[in-house]
């Protein structure tokens, strides 16, 4: 991996599982991109209290060549699914693999295109 990794937990302790589920999915980014000269992962841990209602939530921050910043804030509302650290990290990074396609594919000039329109009327068979 040569994209310089920062993994901070907050209201938590750290923790090695998910660390190592981080800088594999960094490591796939970088299959994708190749081209991230920072990134720092935040993973916000539920306080102590309310563990077992509270919802836990991954930030990331890429920094691009140019100095191009990606950030993918998204703070769960009301669905179950974040109550699972795991999914709250793969759903960040599946955010943040589009947000990548999208880059990439624009600085290819991939820009999708609409169809020719064809014209024909009910009583008019295709031309064959």
């Amino acid at each position: 991996m040569e994209t310089p990794l920062k993994i901070s937990f907050q209201g938590g302790d750290t923790s090695d599982a998910l660390s190592q589920m981080i800088t594999g999915h960094v490591e796939a980014l970088e299959q994708l991109y190749g081209r991230m000269t920072a990134c720092h992962v935040a993973v916000k841990i539920p306080d102590k209290h309310h563990r077992s209602s509270g919802l836990f939530s991954a930030n990331i921050h890429m920094t691009l060549p140019g100095g191009i910043d990606i950030n993918i804030d998204h703070t769960p509302q009301a669905d179950d699914r974040f109550s699972s650290p795991q999914f709250a990290v793969n759903d960040a990074f599946r955010r943040a693999k589009r947000l990548l396609k999208e880059r990439a594919q624009k600085q290819r000039g991939a820009v999708k295109t609409l169809h020719e329109r064809i014209e024909r009327t009910i009583d008019q068979p295709p031309d064959a």
